[in-house]
């Protein structure tokens, strides 16, 4: 398993927001991942960029076989020729400022040995030594992975021409079609929101999976997970498949953009503890399940485990918080999402929604009931989607066109499933509401929970028609977009080399120099989680009443830690200082909350 150049990666952030951060930063070693469910908007960016490449475009309409697929196979074809070919331009350009052959090589950590060559060969006085050592960097030079997310909870059926159920045609499985028929290498899936036993169980007989030696796959399989538990869960299931889980990437529950999935108060810093204590046992269980399932299929057996990565994302924000991670809890990468928003130069958002985005403060994020899928969801106010959906609502038109029909679960009206944004769910609910008598308030609250509910898949995707003229949907162009609270924090517009030099402490871009460590903040938002919680409970409701009291327990076993790791995670008595204040006043806090509506 080869090193990163980059101990840092860019996560998958909405649909258009990394659909192409690959042409951007694969060539500077960047490791980034773009999400392969909407084909529609892979479409659009085959459209942009074979333009781009001066090569045809040929079409793939949806009335073709398995055009889902194939869209994404091409897609990602086109990357992988585009960014080897960035690297050979990159590797014949000369040593001199301004290149990006220089930037490559500036932007590395300072830690890393390719960094220590490079500074060996500038500061040479000698040509022939310098000559000799030029030639050692270019032939060191690689690309950073080209990596995919498939969120497993997006798998809508779908049909084929006589109206059936396609056999291994749902949206999951075929994304993950496109991605074991492309032509990348070294790259890795990311499985998102839990356990989907149709995924995982065809993921089974792709052999593109297999390894080819120890440590050794051309495709690597990542899941993504909010605590160890899940992870043993997932990996075992895959483990009896004979599919080897190359890295547990742990996002924080709360502290982070997109769908949020809360724990069950389990905080960031006694999770990562628990995979630091059991990391062997882990690899352990999961290595004899995956050596017997291999002796089964008569596939080659391995006398010892593959590495399996851990990697942390969520809320992290400045280099000391990055080091800790790396140092304490042996994170082989961290990921860097909300942040690189403001990076032109590594995502692809519109100039409108990029002007929101640097004013946005703390309460311009919130953790709403927007998505359809019944997922609480950070979402920035004020975006033109959000717009467009109170001007329906005035005109008595709540809902959204559906025209992508990815996020369709609802069967509450219809045999069919149907999305709950869409104008059809929204107006035969609110004509159920209406039926029911409620009690005004009951009545009020509900309206509002339905009439909150937005269009994901065309609001996250609409940012590349914008910024590139390319058709994605005629009359929708209104944007969402889906920070994580960290935004607060940054409000420039920063290019690729100041972000990364922010990533590894070499500059500051925090534009409030009292932002409290991201620990604290993500204990904030579960506190945040909880009072919500805690005003709706029913104290007669003993399974739900039970659940929040274990859900403070942890809270409160969470603080414990904290209130131990503090000598080891912070640099200076001042910060010490102020990292237990915070988690003195949010102690207090979880205690008022406890003792107001969980009476003893």
């Amino acid at each position: 398993m080869s090193n990163p150049i980059h101990s840092f990666h860019i996560p998958v952030m909405g649909l258009a927001y990394t659909v192409d951060s690959p042409f951007k930063v694969a060539r500077f070693g960047i490791n980034s991942v773009l999400s392969i469910v909407e084909d529609r908007l892979i479409e659009s960016m085959r459209n942009y960029y074979y333009q781009q490449a001066n090569e045809p475009y040929i079409p793939i309409p949806s009335t073709e076989e398995n055009y889902r697929a194939r869209r994404i196979t091409d897609y990602l074809d086109l990357l992988n020729r585009t960014v080897q070919a960035q690297m050979e331009t990159l590797k014949n350009a000369a040593f001199e400022t301004g290149s990006e052959l220089v930037k490559y090589f500036e932007m590395l950590p300072d830690s890393s040995s390719l960094k220590g060559l490079y500074q060996k060969m500038i500061q040479s006085d000698s040509e022939t030594e310098k000559a000799g050592l030029e030639n050692a960097l270019r032939s060191q030079i690689k690309p950073g992975s080209i990596d995919v997310n498939i969120m497993t909870k997006v798998d809508k059926n779908n049909l084929d021409s006589t109206g059936q159920v396609r056999e291994n045609g749902s949206d999951a499985l075929t994304a993950l079609q496109g991605y074991a028929n492309s032509t990348l290498t070294n790259s890795s899936i990311i499985f998102s929101a839990g356990l989907n036993p149709r995924l995982f169980n065809y993921l089974e007989n792709c052999p593109e999976f297999d390894a080819k030696g120890l440590g050794e796959f051309d495709k690597k399989v990542v899941i993504k997970v909010s605590d160890y538990r899940s992870a043993l869960i997932q990996g075992k299931y895959l483990a009896k498949k004979g599919v080897w889980v190359s890295e547990f990437r742990v996002e924080s529950g709360l502290n982070c953009g997109g769908h949020a999935f809360a724990t069950d108060g389990y905080l960031m810093g006694p999770i990562l503890e628990e995979f630091k204590q059991k990391k062997s046992e882990l690899v352990d269980s999961l290595f004899s399940l995956y050596t017997n399932a291999l002796r089964q299929k008569g596939k080659t057996v391995f006398d010892e485990p593959h590495p399996i990565k851990l990697t942390v994302q969520g809320g992290i924000g400045t280099h000391e918080e990055d080091l800790f991670l790396h140092r304490y809890y042996g994170a082989e990468s961290t990921g860097w999402g909300t942040p690189f928003l403001l990076v032109p130069e590594a995502t692809t958002v519109d100039d409108d929604t990029l002007a929101k985005l640097q004013k946005a403060g703390q309460k311009d994020v919130v953790l709403s009931k927007a998505s359809p899928l019944g997922v609480r969801f950070y979402y920035l106010k004020g975006t033109s989607a959000e717009v467009e959906k109170l001007n329906r609502i005035k005109h008595n038109r709540p809902g959204s066109p559906c025209t992508e029909k990815h996020l369709v679960t609802n069967t509450e009206f219809t045999k069919e499933p149907i999305c709950t944004a869409s104008h059809q769910y929204q107006k035969l609910k609110l004509e159920q509401l209406k039926s029911l008598a409620l009690p005004v308030a009951e009545y009020t609250k509900q309206v509002a929970e339905l009439e909150e509910k937005e269009c994901l898949c065309v609001g996250l995707s609409n940012a590349v028609s914008h910024v590139y003229g390319v058709p994605f949907l005629k009359k929708l162009h209104a944007v969402t977009i889906c920070p994580g609270p960290n935004i607060a924090w940054f409000s420039k517009v920063a290019s690729l080399q100041e972000m990364t030099d922010h990533i590894y402490g070499r500059t500051n871009l925090l534009t409030n120099q009292e932002r409290p460590h991201m620990f604290l903040n993500e204990l904030t938002q579960y506190l945040n989680y909880l009072e919500e919680q805690l005003a709706d409970l029913d104290l007669a409701d003993l399974k739900r009443t039970t659940y929040l009291r274990n859900f403070s327990r942890n809270l409160e076993d969470g603080i414990a830690y904290y209130r131990q790791l503090a000598p080891s995670l912070l640099s200076t008595p001042a910060t010490e200082t102020a990292f237990s204040i915070g988690l003195a006043q949010a102690h207090e806090r979880l205690l008022a909350l406890t003792k107001a509506f969980l009476p003893a």
